[in-house]
């Protein structure tokens, strides 16, 4: 009965199926990627500023650390992924760890152009990901990033147009964004708390086409609903613009409230 074919050449699923891992509903048009995909000639933006270490120590879950004094937003122009289709990301990170283990960086923030991407992040990493506009811009000799949400650009940024050649090892000077820290907090349909975790995922198979460095500028405007605001720009440090590609992959669970508090 399980292998029974519907009239749209379906099989039911069974409860097996359900169980196994990359399961996504609808389960006749899912909504969510199976690991891996791949993300093709992506353009990026990468812009690096100084900001207050009590923010980000505000904004941090513990028992995860800041590290440092810096963060940067990541604009991408996702030209070529599997399954998503072309979309449009921001991601605000900074320097974090886990007492006695890995570093990376935490995002409190994140923005993207795709309900896909949405769900995905929310649904599997525990990213805090909302739905707005991010672009890249060209306008002569400058780059221009920005990340709209509710009709407001929150973040403007600026970088000058492939001025200075870079090598790949050059575009991590603070932290290693690679590694991404992320709280997962799912409940219960009855309201109890289903999954409380840090989680952890280091993107794999990364190809960098090009990169280029120079001065940037970044301003950010308050907006309740995407307050990045809370990183203020005391410095602004460097920019990169890159192309590249990379697979993104399963992560790890560093840390289970639920079990720790058992």
């Amino acid at each position: 009965m399980s292998d029974k074919r519907t009239r749209y050449g379906l099989r039911r699923p069974t409860e097996e199926d359900i169980r196994a891992p990359g399961f996504s509903t609808p389960w006749d048009a899912p909504m969510i990627p199976p690991f891996p995909f791949r993300f093709r000639d992506a353009q990026i933006m990468t812009l690096y500023w100084r900001t207050d270490p009590e923010a980000m120590a505000f904004l941090l879950p513990p028992p995860l650390e800041p590290v440092g004094d810096v963060a940067c937003v990541h604009i991408y122009q996702m030209n070529d992924p599997d399954w998503i289709g072309p979309y449009r990301e921001a991601n605000v990170m900074f320097g974090a760890r886990m007492p006695g283990g890995s570093a990376g960086g935490y995002s409190p923030y994140l923005v993207l152009s795709s309900d896909i991407g949405v769900a995905h992040g929310r649904e599997v990493h525990g990213q805090p990901k909302k739905l707005g506009e991010p672009t890249i811009d060209y306008r002569g000799d400058l780059i221009v990033g920005a990340v709209e949400r509710n009709g407001i650009d929150v973040i403007t940024a600026t970088l000058p147009y492939k001025q200075k050649a870079a090598e790949a090892a050059d575009l991590k000077p603070y932290f290693d964004f690679a590694t991404n820290f992320n709280l997962k907090a799912v409940d219960h349909i009855d309201g109890r708390p289903a999954i409380r975790q840090i989680t952890s995922r280091r993107l794999a198979d990364v190809t960098v086409h090009e990169v280029w460095r120079g001065p940037c500028t970044v301003e950010l405007r308050a907006n309740a609903q995407l307050p990045v605001y809370r990183l203020p720009v005391v410095e602004p440090l460097e920019g990169f613009f890159w192309r590249g590609a990379f697979t993104l992959v399963a992560g790890e669970i560093l840390h289970d409230y639920l079990e720790a508090g058992t």
